[in-house]
């Protein structure tokens, strides 16, 4: 074999780094997490003015919380990013925005008029709500020399109904 310099790699020129971090990007399938919530989204149920309505993330796992790596490749090159949730902004259809930086914390029995631990609202007026919780991830990629971020968010949203109670004496 014969040594021969060619000014062109033969696997091509090198890809923008950026491209590779968008496609491992695309490969963590990340998606707006389902809501969990109480009181719960359900026909029938109604949350009582004035107790704890807890929030949190109800399918937590990589691709809706994170953290999440993924890995792309051209011929020699690679980039690796890792993603995260860095915060949620729910909007809970009262006027009212919260913001968590947690998964939150399920409801339990146990927990009885108790406010969430990490992430909750209280309403005060009766009515049907639609809550809306839009996840922000920050995504860090490095490879061939280069590093930056990628900041996504993905938005899910769900129906609530409140109520007053009324406590009858006989």
């Amino acid at each position: 074999m014969i040594p021969r310099w060619s000014a062109v790699p033969p696997w091509g020129a090198p890809p923008d780094p950026r491209d590779l971090a968008l496609e491992a990007v695309e490969a963590m399938n990340l998606r707006a997490f389902d809501i969990g919530i109480v009181p719960h989204d359900a026909p029938g149920f109604v949350g009582i003015i004035g107790l704890p309505t807890y929030m949190w993330v109800e399918d937590e796992g990589p691709s809706t919380w994170g953290s999440i790596t993924r890995t792309a490749t051209n011929g020699p090159y690679s980039v690796s990013a890792t993603g995260q949730v860095d915060h949620v902004v729910w909007d809970m259809g009262d006027g009212t925005t919260v913001t968590c930086t947690t998964p939150g914390t399920p409801y339990e029995d146990v927990f009885q008029d108790q406010p969430s631990p990490d992430c909750g609202h209280t309403y005060e007026e009766d009515g049907r709500y639609t809550v809306t919780a839009t996840s922000y991830w920050v995504i860090a990629w490095a490879g061939m020399g280069q590093s930056g971020t990628i900041e996504m968010d993905f938005t899910a949203d769900t129906q609530i109904a409140m109520g007053e109670m009324q406590v009858i004496s006989q």
